[in-house]
């Protein structure tokens, strides 16, 4: 935890990477972990083929029961990680945050300068007039949702399977990484592409590599600092100047 302080206190551009750790004690699972959602089946199906882009548009009834269920955490509140971060946006150290999870929970938390790769839960559009919807409204509404104003189906904002990152989120996402001089990668296994793959952008160097996660990554060797353990302890006692 001192060497982690002082890479702080001495970081002038921090970007922070997380993965569904980073939210798990906010109540939201780890899809990925050993009893994760991602280990399931479902009527025969596994989760990556009932969130794929073709599963959508051929079912999406049952795209949406799959989705309401195990996708959408409205319960959720920011845990002591992402109230840290947005401490450290509000101090000018961090200059950026990227993360895999879908749950806004960063930006409720405050942070601003949020990279979300795979989309979030609260932002969904109609198909056919582009009408944007919150989260409330897929709460509210049964079966499939559709547009208020023509009728239209509402799709998430968020990645399925199938589907391709947003250009301008990815290539801010990869420029921060390029940029910053400690890179911090969190709660996440580094196994989903192409996000994981964003690494390639860290120059290294003098630049500082921090791994904090339960288990073993991909970054573990490059890195300045590995940590294992519980991340929301880990961050509890980080102390922002």
């Amino acid at each position: 935890m001192k060497e982690l302080q002082e890479i702080i206190d001495r970081g002038r551009r921090i970007v922070f990477f997380g993965g569904a750790g980073v939210s798990t004690a906010s109540g939201i699972p780890d899809f990925t972990g050993e009893d994760g959602l991602y280990r399931q089946k479902y009527d025969g199906l596994t989760p990556e083929m009932m969130l794929s882009q073709s599963f959508f548009y051929l079912h999406p009834d049952r795209f949406y029961t799959f989705y309401r269920a195990h996708m959408i955490h409205p319960q959720a509140r920011p845990n002591v990680v992402h109230e840290k971060l947005a401490a450290l946006e509000r101090a000018g150290k961090l200059s950026g945050l990227v993360t895999q999870n879908i749950d806004g929970l960063h930006r409720q938390a405050g942070s601003r300068l949020v990279y979300e790769l795979h989309g979030s839960v609260h932002d969904n559009a109609c198909l056919e007039c582009g009408r944007h919807y919150g989260l409330d409204y897929i709460l509210r509404t049964e079966g499939v949702p559709r547009c208020e104003s023509c009728g239209g189906v509402i799709k998430p904002s968020v990645v399925l399977y199938g589907e391709g990152l947003d250009h301008y989120v990815s290539t801010g996402a990869c420029r921060e990484i390029s940029r910053c001089d400690v890179l911090i990668i969190a709660g996440t296994s580094l196994s989903v592409e192409p996000a994981a793959s964003f690494l390639s952008y860290f120059r290294g160097g003098s630049r500082k590599l921090v791994v904090i996660n339960r288990e073993e990554t991909p970054a573990d060797a490059r890195a300045s600092l590995v940590i294992r353990g519980d991340m929301e302890k880990v961050f509890e006692e980080i102390i922002i100047s």
